[in-house]
């Protein structure tokens, strides 16, 4: 990533599990996945990640975007600490916002 970071991106997405794993997640949006892809290029991380810092209601962490091939788009784990701090629950609407971090 050179010059100006892009972003942020607020968007309306929902809460979903992995599996009957404790992992939950939400998909990134088409269009803003196609943008995050345009912006960091190939600085991705392991497994195609990307980093970023990421607000759901007043809870702000760092962690990473995946590629999903199943969702045709990224995905974001949402962790329990920030599920309880924020009420969610499996299937629950969430609105995030992700911008981009140096890796």
């Amino acid at each position: 990533m050179s010059g100006s970071t892009p972003g942020p991106w607020t968007f309306a997405t929902t809460l979903w599990r992995w599996r009957e794993g404790s992992w939950r997640f939400v998909t990134v949006p088409d269009d803003v996945s196609d943008e995050v892809d345009e912006a960091v290029g190939d600085a991705t991380g392991g497994f195609g990640s990307v980093r970023v810092e990421v607000t759901v209601g007043t809870t702000v962490w760092r962690t990473s975007l995946f590629p999903s091939a199943d969702a045709g788009a990224y995905v974001l784990p949402v962790k329990k600490a920030v599920r309880t701090a924020e009420g969610l629950t499996d299937d629950d609407t969430v609105e995030v916002s992700i911008r981009l971090v140096e890796r």
